[in-house]
């Protein structure tokens, strides 16, 4: 990404789906950290037509609980109980947000330790991170203003999610 000036100066995460882990970068390419995430529990590399407004209606289907591949341009906000999160794709309501509370957490909170990749599908879609990291890092470098998301493929290759942003295999 720093090679082609692709990321136009702004901070910017590397979600490795297949490694279950993402990388953030500061807007000077300096890596601010790095760490475990769930990711949607279905595989796959696109969304589901309609799946910004069947999660707003809480009707998603196991199709939806993707988190699709692709280079988007995220902004800060907040989630509809007012917890900061990063706007991956509004459209889609795919967002990076620290783990939230509730019944599961403790399950999530062992799968984000847990060095098995499988372990790490556990969301409807967005990209969890663990509540420090969050605080620590996602926070001070992507919650204050725009930044770029590159969430890797894992049904293709890189080169073929971006033919002119990377050179041939």
């Amino acid at each position: 990404m720093l090679e082609t000036g692709d990321h136009a100066g702004l901070p910017f995460v590397v979600v490795h789906k297949r490694a279950g882990l993402a990388l953030v970068y500061r807007a000077d390419g300096r890596l601010a950290g790095a760490s475990s995430v769930l990711l949607g529990s279905t595989a796959g590399d696109q969304a589901t037509a309609g799946v910004g407004e069947r999660t707003s209606l809480g009707t998603l289907r196991r199709s939806d609980l993707t988190t699709p591949a692709g280079r988007f341009e995220s902004e800060p906000g907040h989630n509809l109980g007012g917890e900061p999160i990063v706007w991956i794709d509004y459209a889609s309501a795919l967002a990076i947000h620290r783990l939230r509370p509730g019944s599961t957490k403790t399950q999530r909170a062992l799968r984000l330790a847990s060095v098995k990749v499988s372990d790490k599908r556990a969301s409807a879609g967005c990209v969890v991170v663990p509540e420090a990291f969050y605080d620590q890092v996602i926070g001070p470098v992507l919650g204050q203003g725009r930044g770029v998301v590159y969430v890797m493929p894992e049904t293709r290759s890189w080169h073929q999610q971006w033919p002119g942003l990377v050179g041939p295999d």
